[in-house]
């Protein structure tokens, strides 16, 4: 092959790593709702048992906007953050989704839109990468709360993992509520391999929480 030759491949090989990547827009998110805080806070449990039934894109954009949406044009969020250093990434792994192929996605916040990552339906393996907690696998999609530390660390120091840990508190309590509120049930599980669930995803920052999230099955 001559020298050229393999240029021009190795820059086709590049184009296809490197080509445009699908983004998927979501609904706008309701600000309004149908139920108050106080009885999303009454009423709710952490859920480890759900239906089959797929989620709707409605659904899964709004549970991602209750975790990290933009709320002002300033870029402040849903949930606090110390000094608004933002640490959170926010990956969502789909099984059955209207609207989605089965895979993992990245929730640009920006544009309250998901970036596919992954053409491929992990939840067996994010289930196993959690010591086989099954209603990881039979949701019919998960939410994987990860955080850059250095993002606050920077301003903070070593006392910035602290800040990084209660973000992630506040994070998933949003989380909770807004399931609560759509009729939809979650659990926060910490359980699992950081490193296996980095390599699933194929993501570089640390996992914090796993959130499965779908319909409650009842008894």
């Amino acid at each position: 092959m001559s020298f050229g030759l393999l240029l021009a491949s190795v820059a086709l090989l590049a184009q296809v790593r490197t080509g445009p990547a699908k983004v998927v827009e979501l609904p706008v998110p309701d600000t309004l709702g149908k139920m108050t805080l106080e009885a999303a806070l009454h009423q709710r449990r952490s859920i480890r048992s759900y239906k089959g039934d797929s989620l709707s894109l409605e659904e899964v954009g709004q549970v991602l906007w209750a975790a990290q949406g933009k709320t002002i044009g300033w870029g402040g969020r849903t949930a606090p953050s110390a000094g608004a250093t933002y640490p959170m990434e926010l990956y969502l792994v789909v099984g059955r989704v209207q609207g989605l192929g089965a895979g993992v996605y990245r929730y640009l916040i920006d544009e309250h839109a998901l970036e596919l990552l992954l053409s491929e339906d992990v939840l067996h393996e994010l289930s196993g990468a959690a010591w086989g907690q099954t209603m990881i696998e039979a949701a019919p999609a998960n939410l994987v709360l990860a955080c850059d530390y250095s993002r606050t660390t920077g301003r903070y120091g070593e006392r910035g993992k602290r800040y990084v840990h209660m973000e992630a508190g506040h994070v998933g309590q949003n989380v909770h509520l807004q399931c609560e509120a759509l009729g939809l049930g979650t659990v926060m599980i910490g359980a699992f391999s950081d490193q296996k669930v980095k390599e699933i995803l194929g993501i570089r920052y640390r996992p914090l929480y796993i959130m499965p999230f779908g319909r409650k099955r009842k008894g």
